[in-house]
């Protein structure tokens, strides 16, 4: 599929997931109205169970992006103005969900907030460690051009004949830089995958009803993020 095939395709496709989510936070903003907190609880905890299996699916789907062009997943054009501010390896930090989840969910009993701590320091360390392997590719992808552009003043001129041979040259001359832009798109699975895992082990810490609210808290962050990056798109410019 070419770049721009897999930009569109994966622009629908967030498109339709924000639909969706749209759609899981009225539902469970409706079932947490009408569930009494004594009741039990299977409603809310198929809800908060299909929340997750929603944030899944776009994990997938991103790798799959990024896969193909990991520039575009990379610098998160598909997603609105205010969203990307906030963008740490395409998404957000796992630590910052954290941050947006833990206030709505209080009163936490003492063991969940315990747990949560712990929880908070892991995903940092992660982000920490994942950020310094960014740092560290980047460097190495500097070095790599570099030792192209040295081994390049070595050779002599070319006749590329055409853009193919223009494109083989530059190919032969980068091939270390371009082994350092593959792994790119292992830093993007490796960051979705801790957002994944922190999202997990935030759902095994609460009770049904807890995890219903923290969805709801994440899908209600989301709508209001899009509702301020629209309102900064519409906002009154002086002339240039």
């Amino acid at each position: 599929m070419l770049p721009a095939a897999v930009v569109a395709a994966f622009e629908i496709e967030h498109a339709r997931w924000v639909e969706d989510q749209t759609r899981q936070t009225r539902e469970l903003r409706a079932a947490l109205q009408q569930q009494h907190p004594d009741t039990p609880e299977p409603r809310l905890r198929a809800l908060a169970e299909a929340g997750l299996a929603h944030y899944d699916r776009m994990f997938l789907a991103k790798a799959a992006a990024a896969r193909r062009d990991v520039f575009f997943v990379m610098s998160g054009a598909w997603r609105p103005a205010a969203e990307r501010f906030f963008l740490w390896i395409a998404g957000f930090r796992p630590s910052d969900l954290l941050n947006v989840l833990a206030p709505q969910l209080e009163p936490l009993a003492e063991p969940q907030r315990a747990k949560v701590a712990r929880l908070r320091q892991t995903a940092r360390q992660a982000e920490d460690a994942l950020s310094q392997g960014m740092d560290k590719l980047q460097q190495s992808l500097a070095d790599s051009l570099l030792l192209s552009a040295a081994t390049g003043q070595e050779e002599e001129g070319f006749d590329d004949g055409g853009a193919a041979g223009s494109y083989s040259y530059v190919a032969r001359r980068m091939g270390g830089a371009m082994r350092r832009l593959e792994e790119l798109a292992g830093f993007v699975e490796q960051a979705d995958h801790l957002r994944q895992e922190t999202l997990r082990n935030m759902y095994r810490i609460l009770t049904p009803r807890q995890a219903a609210v923290g969805l709801l808290a994440l899908g209600d962050y989301s709508q209001r993020l899009h509702a301020l990056s629209t309102l900064w798109a519409a906002r009154p410019r002086e002339p240039v």
